[in-house]
């Protein structure tokens, strides 16, 4: 949340797959600050992918996570993430993606050794380009396989975020050609949450965005599927952790 705002406290960069894992990984990504005067905390609403981050304080894999949550930035650091298509961590953890749903593994919990020394050599490693090389061999190393079930899972995604009028789980299911409880379980299985999160998860992003444009609520809260404004503002609080008209007044 508040995108430009961190921008003079910490640098980004996107950085995309090699083409062996382009069918896996949506980009990785870095984030870096230099002695900072005063702790920094960024407030993050999470996309419907699973993300791997290693950083000095943690080395976890995030799940999707319903809410938002933040990361305090102190000092100097980096933090290096892998964000996964959704679907496309299915066959690196060989089961339901919604078992990581709400929650964060750690990579040595998961990988062993391997997961623990993949760790430090990022770490140590003061390269963040040459970090990403280490990780992605690490990935490749897992011997992964392209399934039709996650292709078609991130499809379904793309199509949630892209197509604004979609408001309802039945009409992406008649996109779809599946049932309203096969799309559940496809989601399930492979993005880790249900179709309906998605939907209403891309819609806040729009929310977030409209809101700050000045449009005027009743209207959005319409146009996005909400039963009234009411609505709308209650679950923009509940992921943002402020009301859509501080939000607005935040952002200006």
């Amino acid at each position: 949340m508040d995108p430009y705002a961190g921008l003079d406290a910490f640098d980004f960069v996107q950085q995309a797959p090699s083409p062996g894992l382009a069918a896996f990984v949506d980009h990785f990504w870095v984030v870096t600050w230099t002695e900072l005067a005063e702790p920094y905390e960024q407030r993050i609403l999470s996309h419907p992918t699973v993300n791997l981050n290693i950083a000095p304080g943690h080395r976890r894999i995030a799940g999707v996570i319903r809410g938002g949550f933040s990361y305090t930035m102190r000092g100097s650091g980096r933090v290096l993430g892998v964000r996964f298509r959704p679907g496309g961590f299915r066959t690196f953890l060989g089961g339901p993606v919604s078992e990581l749903t709400g929650r964060f593994a750690e990579i040595s919990d998961m990988y062993g050794a391997a997961g623990t020394a993949l760790c430090e050599a990022v770490l140590a490693e003061p390269s963040a380009a040459a970090a990403i090389a280490r990780v992605e061999a690490f990935l490749l190393d897992q011997a992964p396989r392209e399934d039709p079930l996650a292709e078609e899972a991130a499809a379904l995604v793309a199509l949630a975020e892209a197509e604004a009028p979609m408001v309802r789980v039945e009409q992406l299911a008649a996109r779809s050609g599946r049932s309203t409880r096969s799309l559940q379980r496809l989601f399930r299985d492979y993005v880790g949450i249900g179709p309906k999160w998605v939907i209403r998860r891309f819609r806040l992003y729009e929310a977030a965005e409209r809101v700050y444009e000045g449009l005027d609520l009743a209207t959005l809260a319409a146009e996005l599927g909400y039963t009234d404004q009411a609505h709308l503002t209650r679950d923009f609080t509940a992921a943002v952790g402020m009301t859509p008209a501080a939000y607005a007044r935040r952002r200006s």
